[in-house]
């Protein structure tokens, strides 16, 4: 305690006089203010800080009773020393020690100069102070003369500016002031200790933004005396205006202030370290006060004297006037000026006598009659046939499979499978003939075949949407082959992995050695097509969900009756099937309409693709194929290799189907197709391009040439008519077209509109892009298990512009973008799942990829870009 009251008095007789305090240099106030942060932290004792602090003012307090002079020289040696030292604490603050040294420039005192009276011309309004009751006497001593508190930004810097610009400097500094900075020395150090930046254990830190050097103030070191006044005076007052914790509101109202001067400090929170034992605290005028509260809450009371913050809606006016600032529809765009479109009607359908009354009838009837007709031929990846499977081995293989699934699969003695129930066909893309036997087995049992894709890993993204279809479905049991079974993922104990996302299923291997001859005495159920399902096939749309579109018996065969009529098949056809057979174009005439009409499918597996791209071209050389069903990508990789191939002669065909007509890059591919197979026997008229979608199957086909259907047309219309959904018709010489070609007529017995994309499905007027809508017997009925968008899909009803439904019957939206033409082609521009609109406009993804293809690769396509 004696020591303690000994250190005291030492401190008592240490106190800087103010003349000695106006003399005492940067480093050493930096050191002061460095020693009662922390103290205030906790960071050193009351006795450490006395101590220090002693040893920094010795040797500037000449003739103190009680110190060694020789203490003096070690405090000046020790002080230097630790100053030069690198790793030690006085060394993170160098930056701001330096402070003086960096506005002795004239230069920056004119920037100074001239920033002050920037601001004195803007004439900003005041902002209003709130002040505390417990710091009211102390901030009032602590402000110099003409200025405003410390911590007001505007306000003071204005009055500084007058001070400055106004007054001139006389040699030595103004007694007001020199007495404030005096003053300032002794009380509390809070603003000149937030220039050091320190991080502390336990996650708190002091954030510090030091101010940006200026090359120009340090070069200039005899700057005259009037700068440095100047240039203390700024600095205090910044730190104290930055002392508080930054206020992120006032941002905007502040931010010109935060541009043209530089930012010292911001000190975030409360220090956690804060040595409660402190009982005195002085005040910012040096008056001691009892007060358990630190400088730190002192420098947070200064802060409710801050500007008070503006509405918060202010801050958010501008934006929201971006945001609610529609664009407005430019006037000289162009505009649908034709009349209002007419439902377009297919021709009717005809009337066969010996027609099957169902697809499974049919089945039967060349079963029976016809068992050695071939049906189906299969490839393997070397393009050599691999199985022939004939009528009369489907009949019977389908019968077995039918049989077993419903008499020989049970759980405790009740069937597993009872008629209506859902099943899942899980075959690979190289096996067409055990997947026919899979889904005409299901349907002789009167199951609901689901074709799926193989899933390749058990957490494979798109398996997961397909497992969420089997479970909405109910799918109990999932066929399969033996080879596929024994590539799919394995748990522990052997069997079939749970796939993530799928319910639990049996799997059944279809195989011969799995299945049961039927007694003699059963006979499958063999009725008329119904509206009960037949299969559910599965569509992925852009997000990625899948959902399963139930195709009923009567649309099945419908269905089957239309393009049986459309394409002109007759029995006994050769047809080359290139398209996947478990969904759209391949299933409808590689699977369905084949067996109505007891043709042979040659199917060229993909892998098979992959390897030769020509051999689709080869198969129909060596059959005689009459009909090939291709995408316009099989065209052109057969362009790529068809240099390796010369004696092929396609004269034997009458119909090159082309299932991705409706797209607008394909024409190319035909185009090209044509001008290198033309003299091999390729004949123009044999292409025809189709359009179709999931849910309304097969929409308009173009007829091959003895049905004595109009010429093939074609239409080049204007890119930005087309954005605006207007059809504009320009020459071909010019960049901003876009050439399509017609998907030929509508399918027999369907009727045809177009509406308007958004909103109530209006007619679209004859030169006006829409969405293309059909109305017939042979579509998908709807989604499974979702009636909301079953409704507005399925069940739309077109109006007329006054509001009056064109018809009775509901249509099928197709997703597809087209219009009607001369001769009544129908023309497709796009899909409803590629449509990008972009101010306004509507875009196609499309577009892009035809913009591409048009361009010549090598010159304008570069890799990684």
């Amino acid at each position: 305690m004696a020591e303690r009251n000994s250190t005291g008095l030492l401190m008592m007789m240490l106190e800087p006089t103010p003349a000695v305090a106006m003399t005492l240099p940067a480093e050493v106030r930096e050191k002061l203010a460095e020693l009662e942060l922390e103290l205030s932290e906790g960071d050193i004792t009351q006795k450490g800080y006395e101590k220090k602090r002693g040893k920094l003012l010795a040797p500037y307090i000449p003739q103190i009773q009680g110190v060694d002079p020789s203490l003096q020289i070690d405090n000046r040696i020790q002080a230097s020393s630790q100053a030069a030292l690198p790793g030690s604490k006085h060394n993170k603050s160098r930056a701001a020690n330096t402070r003086d040294e960096r506005f002795r420039s004239d230069l920056h005192t004119e920037a100074v100069q001239a920033a002050l009276a920037k601001y004195k011309e803007r004439k900003m309004p005041m902002p209003s102070k709130r002040r505390s009751v417990l710091v009211q006497s102390s901030v009032e001593a602590c402000t110099p003369p003409d200025t405003s508190s410390a911590s007001e930004d505007e306000g003071s810097l204005r009055r500084q500016g007058r001070l400055a610009t106004s007054t001139p400097y006389q040699g030595h500094s103004h007694p007001a002031v020199e007495h404030w900075f005096n003053r300032v020395i002794q009380g509390s150090s809070t603003s000149s200790s937030a220039s050091s930046t320190s991080s502390h254990p336990g996650g708190r830190s002091v954030t510090t933004t030091t101010t940006t050097t200026n090359t120009a103030a340090h070069a200039a070191l005899n700057a005259n005396a009037a700068a440095t006044a100047l240039a203390d005076l700024m600095a205090h007052t910044q730190l104290d205006n930055h002392s508080a914790p930054p206020d992120v509101t006032g941002l905007s109202e502040r931010s010109s202030l935060h541009a043209e001067r530089p930012q010292v400090a911001s000190v975030q929170g409360v220090p956690r370290g804060y040595n409660h034992h402190t009982s005195v605290m002085e005040t910012a005028d040096g008056v001691p006060v009892n007060s358990r509260v630190s400088s730190k809450i002192q420098q947070l009371l200064n802060t409710l004297k801050r500007p008070k913050r503006p509405p918060l809606r202010e801050f958010f006016v501008d934006d929201f006037e971006e945001l609610l600032d529609v664009q407005q529809p430019d006037p000289n765009q162009p505009k649908p000026e034709g009349q209002q479109m007419s439902p377009l009607e297919g021709e009717p359908l005809g009337v066969v006598t010996n027609w099957p009354p169902s697809l499974p009838a049919a089945l039967q009837r060349w079963g029976t009659t016809q068992p050695k007709s071939p049906c189906l031929t299969a490839l393997d990846n070397a393009g050599k046939p691999v199985y022939t499977l004939t009528y009369g081995k489907l009949w019977t293989r389908s019968q077995k499979l039918a049989y077993t699934l419903l008499n020989k699969l049970s759980t405790r003695n009740e069937p597993l499978l009872l008629p209506g129930d859902r099943v899942a066909l899980v075959f690979p893309n190289n096996d067409p003939v055990m997947f026919m036997v899979a889904f005409y087995g299901c349907l002789l049992a009167e199951l609901v075949p689901v074709p799926i894709e193989v899933p390749l890993t058990r957490k494979d993204a798109g398996s997961q949407q397909i497992g969420f279809l089997l479970g909405s479905c109910g799918v109990t049991l999932a066929l399969t082959t033996d080879a596929c079974q024994k590539g799919l993922p394995k748990a522990q104990t052997g069997e079939v992995a749970t796939f993530k996302g799928w319910p639990r299923l049996l799997w059944f291997v279809t195989d011969g050695k799995h299945v049961v001859k039927p007694p003699k005495d059963w006979h499958p159920p063999i009725r008329e097509a119904s509206n009960d399902i037949a299969y559910i096939e599965y569509k992925t749309s852009k997000e990625g969900s899948t959902m399963g579109i139930t195709v009923s018996h009567s649309a099945m065969l419908a269905h089957c009756h239309a393009l049986t009529q459309a394409c002109g098949y007759t029995e006994a056809e050769t047809i080359t099937n290139v398209l996947d057979f478990k969904r759209d174009a391949g299933l409808w005439h590689g699977v369905l309409t084949s067996v109505m009409n007891r043709m042979h499918v040659i199917s060229i597996p993909y892998s098979l693709m992959k390897v030769n791209p020509l051999s689709w071209i080869q198969k129909v050389h060596t059959y005689k194929a009459r009909v090939a069903v291709v995408k316009s990508r099989d065209m052109h990789w057969s362009l790529l290799a068809q240099r390796d191939q010369r004696d092929i002669s396609l004269s034997s065909l009458r119909m090159l189907i082309v299932a991705d007509g409706a797209n607008p890059w394909s024409i190319s591919s035909c185009d090209a197709f044509l001008n290198v197979f033309q003299a091999r026997g390729l004949r123009p008229e044999v292409i025809c391009p189709c359009a179709s979608s999931s849910e309304a199957m097969t929409v308009a086909i173009r007829r091959p040439p003895e049905m004595g259907v109009p010429p093939p047309g074609k239409a080049v219309l204007s890119m930005g008519g087309l954005s605006h959904s207007v059809i504009r018709v320009d020459t071909e010489e010019k960049l901003s077209v876009l050439t399509v070609q017609d998907v030929g007529q509508v399918m027999p017995g369907a009727l045809v509109t177009v509406v308007r994309v958004e909103g109530t499905p209006y007619l679209c007027q004859t030169d006006e892009v829409g969405e293309i809508c059909v109305s017939s017997g042979s579509t998908g009925i709807a989604y499974y298990g979702l009636p909301g968008m079953t409704k507005n899909i399925f069940e739309t009803i077109p109006v007329t512009s006054s509001g009056v439904p064109i018809s009775d019957r509901p249509f099928t939206r197709t997703s597809l973008l087209g219009f009607v033409g001369p001769d009544n082609l129908v023309f497709v521009v796009g899909k409803m799942e590629g449509l990008m609109v972009v101010s306004g406009r509507r875009h196609n993804a499309d577009d892009v990829v035809a913009t591409a293809l048009a361009v010549e690769p090598m010159k304008f396509v570069y890799r990684g870009r």
